[in-house]
């Protein structure tokens, strides 16, 4: 025998719930590796194969029937080897200073300012960057110019004309400069997840400030310090308007070569070719510094290992 409701209660059952269109989570990111394959893979894609071409004639670019590795003997030359390994050195020293200026300026800001200040603060560090970048580094070649203020101001204090101008040192200092703050940022961030009460922790365990800093603070804040590195070491290697201000013939770098054979000689193969080894020689330099610092801290690792077994 089956029972049925009355109309009353049937028509105050709840509705059959709708079934929803559930599409795939992957979606979610199709915008952005659309962008990063219209805007990077395929240009990389281009210029690797524009690198095994050749050019042509006098007045065209490049010609890509036949393929082959000579672009990249001509880019590795003397002449050019030369002027990679600068780079190299540039980049190298430009980010290990900027790390060794920004990692106490970022953990004053993080740890020693109040918390209602540091916006004005890390606005402070920005400060730069409302300046076009050209702008910038013309500035630095009006300071240290053989007759700029900076070198009338040494001259007189006895100590002579400074002539730091289309060297080296004044790339450095350029770089170290425009691409401080991307240094600053990073470090601020990781710095500033630190708790605090991880740090009394380790001052009431008997450790001071600099071995706090030395093993509590500096491994939780390794993320950032690595996001940090790589934010300026590879703008930095190819950067060539900081080198075309400042460096002249001494301080040539590798994004010079690169645009001067798109620009001016009109070489696009050449110009590939140098573009392709400067990529490598950024990927391949961050790697090997990558495994340096594994195999240089490893023993302190294994150090800690070995003493949390015995305490456990």
């Amino acid at each position: 025998m089956t029972t049925t409701a009355p109309p009353q209660q049937r028509a105050t059952l709840p509705p059959a719930p709708r079934r929803r269109l559930r599409l795939p989570g992957f979606l979610m990111a199709l915008p952005a590796w659309s962008w990063l394959l219209v805007f990077f893979v395929a240009p990389v894609g281009l210029v690797i194969y524009y690198s095994f071409g050749y050019k042509p004639g006098l007045f065209a670019t490049h010609a890509t029937d036949v393929l082959s590795f000579d672009r990249y003997l001509e880019a590795l030359s003397p002449t050019f080897a030369s002027v990679f390994l600068n780079t190299l050195w540039v980049g190298v020293i430009g980010t290990i200073l900027c790390l060794l200026i920004a990692m106490p300026a970022a953990y004053w800001i993080a740890t020693k300012v109040p918390a209602n200040r540091r916006g004005l603060m890390l606005g402070l560090v920005l400060v730069p960057f409302w300046t076009n970048f050209l702008v910038r580094t013309i500035g630095w070649r009006v300071m240290l110019a053989p007759e700029g203020f900076l070198s009338e101001w040494m001259v007189g204090l006895g100590l002579g004309p400074i002539e730091i101008l289309n060297t080296r040192l004044a790339v450095l200092i350029g770089v170290v400069y425009n691409y401080l703050p991307l240094m600053i940022l990073p470090l601020y961030v990781a710095f500033d997840r630190v708790e605090g009460p991880l740090r009394e922790a380790s001052k009431d365990l008997g450790a001071d400030r600099v071995r706090t800093f030395l093993t509590v603070t500096l491994p939780l804040a390794r993320p950032g310090i690595i996001a940090g590195v790589l934010f300026v070491y590879i703008p930095l290697m190819g950067d060539y308007i900081t080198a075309t201000v400042l460096g002249g013939a001494q301080g040539t770098m590798a994004g010079q070569l690169v645009a001067s054979q798109f620009t001016t000689a009109q070489n696009w193969a050449l110009g590939s070719a140098m573009a392709v080894v400067l990529i490598l020689t950024t990927v391949l330099s961050a790697v090997a510094a990558a495994a340096m610092l594994w195999l240089v801290t490893w023993p302190l690792r294994l150090a800690n290992r070995m003493r949390i077994g015995e305490a456990s």
